[in-house]
Order: structure tokens, then sequence, then C-alpha cells
């Protein structure tokens, strides 16, 4: 009898036991489903299999004075000739000063910068006698490469600024730097990254090809001239997302033969707005096409969503897309000016002129700090064609009043609530003009 009851018991415990673990592996289970949220690349581990480069192991001293323009060169040359994986680290503890510096490919590596420290640039413009006026630091030809670590990129622009034709009349108007320039560079990344007080422009990507573009902050004085702040020129592929950008001109601006660009998420302000152009200058053809703006807050600019093109040039703007734009205190919210003049003298007129058609603005709301909420100026000889205007509310800043829109030689359609209430001419009426004319290719519409 005692030996069944003892087998009863010991029966009994293991039961217990075994449920015990049972739901202790069910915990653990569940626990596993609570997926850690991914981190950003700048703090995540490094893989082991990835070569850590150390600005400071090639002399640079990060003390905001000493010149660690070599140590970058050296640490650069030695990152770019390796084999495998490769970061190169500046540490959050250093201020680096660097003067102009050529950081070129093609490289072996799979290249990582990661600054988390900051980036000085040279406070005296003297320091660019002899050298390229528009270039601080210059990347080019490099693949496969990534710019991160949640640090600072200042341009010291202060000097630059105040010696500018645009502040000081009785200067020359001369170029200056930009701060970051990618040049021929591909399949690359710049995330979570500050770039302040430019020379001139901040950020310009020229002539690449599939860039990711998020979490940057871009920051200098309202006043500051040209600062603008992502700049893309002759590029595709292009993805700007999450970031904000607050300079002296445009928050970024799309320029000659770019095309498949996506900008979402952004905010913008102060400066000129988000703008294509501009767009033939000095009888240029040039094209942008396949643009989307999607999600923006716009705010205290001079400018909105725009698109500006000088006389005398020829080429196509096409397939633009300006959606859920929310603005406040914005002057010229909705803008497109083929008449376009950034010059003392006044420009002359001239019949040849960039050929603009299917841009849409949707769902834009918000104040105009201007009674004109609504301007599309168009050239006389090239009308714009097949413009969409739906569901815009343009109220007056100061609460006050009304907003208007104007046209010239502007036609496509509206839909929605539109307000200042539309003034495109429709599309048929278009055609009939263009047969009247004498004008053959209109097999678009």
């Amino acid at each position: 009898m005692n030996y069944l009851c003892n087998n009863i018991v010991v029966s009994f415990l293991l039961v217990l036991f075994s449920l015990s673990l049972t739901a202790a592996n069910a915990n653990h289970f569940e626990s596993l489903l609570q997926l850690p949220r991914r981190q950003s690349r700048s703090t995540r581990t490094r893989p082991r299999s990835e070569r850590l480069i150390h600005v400071g192991h090639f002399g640079a001293k990060g003390n905001g004075f000493t010149d660690d323009t070599k140590a970058f060169e050296d640490a650069w040359k030695t990152a770019c000739s390796s084999k495998g994986k490769t970061r190169v680290l500046v540490p959050e503890n250093y201020t680096s000063l660097v003067r102009p510096i050529d950081l070129s490919g093609p490289c072996k590596a799979r290249l990582t910068l990661q600054i988390s420290g900051t980036i000085i640039a040279p406070d005296d413009p003297d320091a660019w006698e002899g050298l390229n006026p528009r270039k601080w630091l210059y990347f080019h030809s490099v693949s496969r490469f990534t710019v991160e670590g949640g640090g600072t990129v200042n341009g010291m622009g202060q000097e630059w600024w105040r010696r500018s034709c645009k502040h000081n009349h009785s200067n020359p108007c001369r170029g200056a730097p930009t701060a970051l320039t990618f040049h021929k560079c591909k399949n690359m990344r710049v995330e979570n990254l500050n770039v302040i007080d430019s020379q001139q422009m901040h950020i310009a990507f020229t002539s690449c090809r599939r860039v990711t573009i998020s979490a940057l902050k871009v920051i200098a004085p309202g006043s500051s001239p040209n600062t603008d702040g992502i700049h893309i020129s002759a590029s595709r592929g292009i993805v700007v997302d999450n970031s904000t950008v607050s300079t002296g001109d445009d928050c970024v601006s799309i320029v000659k033969n770019s095309s498949q660009i996506s900008i979402s998420n952004i905010i913008c302000g102060p400066g000129h707005g988000i703008s294509i152009g501009s767009i033939g200058k000095s009888k240029s053809w040039e094209e942008v096409k396949d643009v989307t703006v999607d999600t923006a807050f716009i705010s205290d600019t001079a400018n909105g969503v725009r698109i500006k093109t000088w006389q005398g040039g020829s080429g196509l703007v096409s397939k633009i897309i300006f959606r859920n734009i929310n603005m406040k205190n914005v002057s010229n919210p909705i803008i497109i000016d083929q008449y376009y003049c950034d010059s003392k003298k006044p420009c002359a007129n001239q019949t040849s002129a960039v050929s603009i058609e299917k841009i849409s603005f949707v769902n834009v709301h918000g104040t105009s700090a201007t009674k004109q909420a609504i301007k599309i100026s168009c050239s006389d000889a090239i009308p714009c064609r097949d413009i969409i205007l739906q569901d815009i509310e343009l109220e007056p800043s100061n609460g006050d009043g009304y907003t208007e829109s104007f046209c010239w030689e502007a036609y496509g359609s509206s839909s929605g609530q539109v307000y200042p209430p539309s003034c495109l001419s429709d599309d048929e009426s278009f055609l009939e003009q263009s047969v009247q004319s004498g004008i053959t290719s209109v097999s678009y519409l």
C-alpha cells in the first residue's frame, strides 16, 4: 500500500513539474513574439565581419581647432581599399576641423561613414584660396555607401553669408561651397544626420542613382542666402523621407534632367518652399519628370510648392504630383511661373519656353500670407496643359478677407472643393485654340 501511495505521489509531482515546464516554455515562446523594435543603423551593434576605422587612429584630434583633414584623407583611403564591409567612425566626443576635401571612389569596400561627432568647416572663406569655391566635403564615384551617425556637419557659413552679394550689394556675386556634395554616386543612403549653417547649399546630389535620404535635419537662418536644403540635379531614383529642412532658400530643389523622385513626410520652413527648377536658364534644354511630393508641412516660406522656368529655355516638366500638403502662413502657396527671372536686370521677353504638363495639386490646405494663393502664369507660345486642382482650401493667414487665384495660358481641370476658385481654362478650349493657331502636336489631348 505504501509502495502504491509513493508511486502516486511521485507521478503527481512529475505531472506538476511537466506542467510548469510547459508553462515556462509557453511564456518563453510568447516572449519571442515580442520582437525588439528595429534600431537605427548607427545604434545597432557593429557586425563582427565589419572593419572599424577610427579617424583618431590616423591622427585626428577632434578638438575643434587642429586641422584633421589629413587624418580624414588617410582613413578614407584605407577604408576605400579594404575588401570587406568597412565603417569609418567620427566618434561622438569629436569636433573635427576639416578643410575642403575630395573623397573619391570607386572603392572595393562597402563603406559606411558614421558621423556621431561633429565635422566643422574653416570659418574663413580665405581657406578656399586657390581651391574650388563650390566644394567642401565632396564625395564622388562611390557605390554601396552609407552616411549616418546622428552627428552634425557644420558649414560655419556666417562669413560667407556676410560677404554675399545678396547681403552686401557692393560685392560681386560669387559661388560658395556646398557642405555635402555627392557626385556620380549610386546605391547609397544618407540618414540620421544634422547639416547646419552651410556656406551655400547644404546637400547636393548630382548625377546620382538610387539614393535614399531619411531622418535629416537641415538648419540655417531664414536670412542666409542661397542655402538650399536638399538639391537634386541630373539624378534618378531619389527618395527623401521623414526630414526637417529650415533654411534661407528652397527646402528641396529639383533641377535639370532629374526623374523618379519621391519626397514624403517633410517639414519645410522657413525658406522658399519645395521647388521644381529653375529650369531652362541661358536657353538650355532641360527636363524634370516623375516627381511626387506627398505629405508635407510648409510654414512661413516665400513659396509653397513651385515650378519655375526661364523664358528662352526648352525641354519639359511633366508628371509632377503635389499631394497632402498642409501650409501655414505661406506666400504663393501654389505657383507655376514660366517667367522666372532671378536677375538684377529685367529679363527680356522670349517666345521659347519649357513645356509644362500633367501637374497635379491634390489635397492642399492651410493659410496664405499673400492674397494670391494660386498663381499659374504660363507662356503665350507654349501654355501649361493638363493642370489639375483637387480639394484645395487656402484661406488668408490673418483670418480676414479672401484669397484669389490667377491664371495665364493655363489649361486643365478642377474637382472637389477648390478655394480660391479655380481659374484654369478647360482642355477643350486649349484644343480649339491650338487648332485655330495651327498647332498640330495635340495628340496628348
